[in-house]
Parts: structure tokens; C-alpha cells; sequence
């Protein structure tokens, strides 16, 4: 099976630490970045399977980020994961093209199984 390009942005080192551990166990090449700037020019110099986004973060929100991913890779899925369930603004996530979102605190398994559906996705449509 070919490895899984991830990109994970999140302004919280520790996530980024235990889901880089975690993600590298199963087979995932993990890319970080800590804000969406950081993200946008990850997305603009590397290729990825997908990206999985905090929704709140100083600065460049997931948002805004988000669009700003989707005008470089448009074809590229985006799981958004958020620990406020505020519905407007995930309804205007999905609607800007991200393909699912998930609460925080995620687990492990369930983050990883939306990633597969996300990549699959992604490669079937490739063809």
C-alpha cells in the first residue's frame, strides 16, 4: 500500500507531537505545520493525499485556511477537526469544500479510518 501524505496543521505542539507519533506507526509520511500560512506554503511546494485542519488557530483561521488551500489544490481533501461545535461555521467549512470534520478530542482510530475514506476518495477520483 503506498504511504499516505499527510499534512496536520494545528497551533497546539502537543497535538502535533502525539499525532505525528501516532500517524507515523501506521504508515503515514506526516508533514506539520503550526498556522495557515505555514500550511498554504506546505500546500503550494509539496504534494499531499490530504490535509486535516484545526478550525481555530491565532491568526489565519482553519476558515480561512481552508480557502486559501482549496484555491492552490481544490481537488485536495480537507478534514477539519474543531473543539467548539459551532454548526455555522462548519456548515460554511463544508460548503468552502472541505470534505468532513471531526470534534475534538478525536481518537486516534477515528481520525485515522476519515483519513483512509479522504485519501480513497481522492485516488478513485484521480482515475
Amino acid at each position: 500500500m503506498k504511504r499516505i501524505r499527510l499534512l496536520l496543521v494545528d497551533d497546539e505542539q502537543d497535538f502535533l507531537t502525539t499525532y505525528t507519533r501516532r500517524f507515523v506507526r501506521r504508515n503515514v509520511d506526516i508533514r506539520t505545520a503550526s498556522g495557515g500560512a505555514e500550511a498554504i506554503e506546505q500546500v503550494r511546494t509539496t504534494e499531499f493525499d490530504v490535509v486535516v485542519l484545526d478550525f481555530l488557530m491565532p491568526g489565519m483561521n482553519g476558515l480561512e485556511t481552508l480557502r486559501g488551500i482549496k484555491a492552490i489544490a481544490p481537488k485536495l481533501p480537507v478534514i477539519i477537526l474543531t473543539g467548539h461545535a459551532d454548526s455555522e461555521a462548519l456548515c460554511t467549512g463544508m460548503e468552502s469544500g472541505a470534505f468532513d470534520y471531526l470534534l475534538k478530542p478525536v481518537g486516534t482510530d477515528e481520525l485515522y479510518f476519515k483519513i483512509l475514506d479522504a485519501v480513497g476518495m481522492r485516488r478513485r477520483t484521480r482515475d
